[in-house]
């Protein structure tokens, strides 16, 4: 069984949601659904393990300092498919 990935809330305010997340290796958010339209920021560079609600997995490369924006309704669990602890940064435009 995987753990939970750690989660900072840095900014929340009437516009914007700012949320630090970190991932031990096999760490998971736990399946969600993205309530706004938001853009990533890794800090690490590595794969995460993305499952959907049908159970289908895909990867994701990531690039520290690449960031990548993706829109309201998004539903899926994230994995850190990594043997080190990868992190990013999400923005949230409420």
């Amino acid at each position: 069984m995987s753990t939970n990935a750690t989660s900072t809330l840095l900014i929340d305010n009437d516009r914007t949601r700012v949320t630090e997340w970190r991932f031990q290796p096999g760490a998971a958010t736990g399946f969600h659904r993205h309530e706004y339209d938001y853009v990533v920021v890794p800090r690490t560079t590595g794969r995460l393990k993305l499952i959907d609600g049908d159970g289908a997995e895909t990867f994701a490369e990531l690039t520290e300092g690449i960031p990548y924006f993706r829109e309201t309704g998004v539903e899926h669990d994230v994995i850190n498919a990594n043997d080190y602890e990868f992190v990013f940064v999400e923005v949230e435009f409420k």
